[in-house]
């Protein structure tokens, strides 16, 4: 993210550790140079979803409005790259062609999102016209040949083709939940993965607690076999080989599992909490993970705090091995 930090926002920072006042935006790195354990995201942003690389680079979207933030994980800097449409920016993924694949929440929609300039490259219309049931487009995981979204108020999925080229499609599919699915009464569909074959696709119901294999043909879902490990409170998730991270937002802890290859079953091997963190941080209700290195970054969206335009928001960081 060397675009974001120039000489004088060196020369601006040093100042700054020096005299005690901070720029916006910033983190008062520590002299060793490590990447700093809590970076703060402007006041009121009300942050959701993240997405991280290549490099050092992160992106948040606000569920307030649907701004797009980039900040630097070495530094803190950061600035809003893609003004929002004034409905949320939830779950996130980048791929490596600077696009951004943002769940819209209640808008019904997913945005694509240039991370180099913040135009918006697509804006495709997900769930069909309103009904008694409201969409809420909550999280998106990149596969090959397609962006899904999953909706926590209705038992589907939603496909955007991506060609060879990683090029978006204008226009989605609907997968219906069948199988073992059971639709809850509150938020339902939530965080979603890939299984470590990449052949299906892992989905966390936040209110029952139970973590489900998807066939991505058909949409029938299998519960995994966790053991007796319930997932309630599941939001984002992300897989890293055959290990699983769970976001248990409310719960201000992550669960993780080990897989096996097909998905099928897994254990729960540590959990992640505010043992675990830097004394400089702290939880408050994350709401999602992405990884950069060895170490795990979280968003907290503060759900238990009224959100105000001086509310503060921030960044959590956490070894991903921690809890061992």
């Amino acid at each position: 993210m060397s675009r974001l930090l120039t000489a004088s926002a060196v020369a601006v920072l040093s100042l700054a550790l020096v005299s005690g006042a901070q720029p916006a935006g910033a983190v008062s790195a520590p002299p060793d140079g490590t990447f700093p354990a809590r970076i703060e995201l402007p006041d009121g942003f009300q942050p959701e979803g993240i997405a991280i690389g290549p490099g050092p680079t992160a992106w948040f979207g606000s569920r307030a409005d649907g701004d797009i933030y980039e900040l630097s994980l070495r530094t803190g800097e950061g600035r809003v790259i893609s003004q929002g449409p004034g409905t949320p920016s939830l779950g996130l993924k980048s791929d490596r062609d600077d696009r951004l694949y943002v769940a819209g929440g209640t808008s019904g929609t997913a945005r694509v999102v240039d991370s180099e300039t913040g135009a918006v490259l697509r804006d495709i219309p997900l769930a069909e016209a309103p009904t008694a049931t409201p969409t809420f487009v909550n999280d998106v995981v990149l596969t090959k040949d397609a962006a899904w979204f999953t909706d926590s108020n209705r038992p589907q999925l939603y496909r955007v083709a991506r060609g060879a080229d990683g090029e978006p499609a204008a226009t989605a599919t609907t997968l219906p939940l069948t199988g073992e699915w059971v639709q809850s009464s509150g938020l339902s569909a939530n965080g979603i993965s890939t299984t470590p074959t990449g052949r299906a696709l892992l989905v966390v119901n936040s209110t029952s607690g139970l973590l489900y294999r998807v066939d991505p043909a058909t949409g029938v879902a299998t519960e995994v076999d966790l053991g007796g490990a319930s997932l309630t409170s599941g939001d984002g998730m992300l897989r890293h080989g055959r290990t699983l991270y769970v976001v248990r937002n409310r719960l201000n802890e992550i669960a993780v599992l080990r897989l096996s290859r097909s998905g099928l079953t897994g254990r729960l091997v540590r959990t992640i909490d505010s043992g675990d963190l830097a004394s400089t941080t702290s939880f408050d209700v994350p709401t999602t993970v992405a990884r950069f290195g060895s170490r795990l970054y979280l968003p907290n969206a503060r759900f238990t705090t009224p959100a105000t335009p001086s509310t503060d928001y921030w960044v959590t960081k956490v070894p991903a091995r921690a809890g061992e």
